[in-house]
């Protein structure tokens, strides 16, 4: 069954529109709170379009994303108990919920371990919003969130606008081909680190 091949071109089609810039912080911003597509499905094809701008558009992605972690944070610190019946309905609770143990483990090391973990989680093809949420309801310290939000998913949309910049519509059509096997690898590396936070805390009590 494929799902993330008709998203992605959903994405394209956004790509392709005059308010496309809009479009891509939108995209970013909901991204980083609820939506399943990650932007660079549409960044991608619009670094194509113009590789002189891509950069740009990744800075613009990666405000979006900012903007958006803020508010994941604040939702998550404040209104998840009362969002939580939406996250079960849309299977993304389990994800959420090991999110919040994995980041509950690290701040017991210190702040400075939960900031390498969301630093490594922002480039790991895992959605931003686990770790929004997650970090808000556990308190994570904010220098340390803000930080981590910024290089995690800043070095994600540079990647692929330098990448795209170096070799042109080769990098984006290997996106294009493999949409459907990155999207699934995500989720089943979703589900693996839920088995994991549920067989640690089976073992540890």
């Amino acid at each position: 069954m494929k799902i993330f091949g008709p998203l992605y071109e959903r994405a394209l089609a956004w790509a392709r529109h005059r308010h496309a810039p809009a479009y891509l912080v939108g995209l970013s911003f909901f991204e980083a709170i609820i939506f399943p597509v990650m932007p660079e499905v549409m960044l991608a094809p619009m670094c194509v379009a113009q590789p002189k701008r891509g950069f740009w558009f990744a800075t613009l992605s990666l405000a979006g994303s900012m903007v958006g972690a803020l508010v994941g944070y604040a939702l998550g610190h404040y209104a998840f108990e009362a969002v939580k019946p939406l996250f079960a309905a849309m299977g993304m609770l389990g994800g959420i919920e090991a999110g919040i143990a994995t980041v509950q483990a690290k701040m017991a090391e210190s702040p400075w371990a939960v900031f390498l973990l969301l630093v490594i989680g922002g480039f790991a093809p895992i959605p931003m919003k686990v770790f929004t949420w997650a970090s808000g309801i556990v308190g994570v310290p904010m220098l340390q969130y803000v930080l981590s939000m910024l290089i995690g998913r800043g070095k994600r949309v540079f990647a692929i606008a330098l990448a795209i910049r170096l070799f042109g519509p080769r990098a984006e059509a290997v996106l294009r081909r493999y949409i459907e096997p990155i999207g699934w690898a995500a989720l089943v590396l979703l589900a693996a680190l839920v088995a994991w936070v549920v067989w640690k805390a089976k073992f540890a009590g």
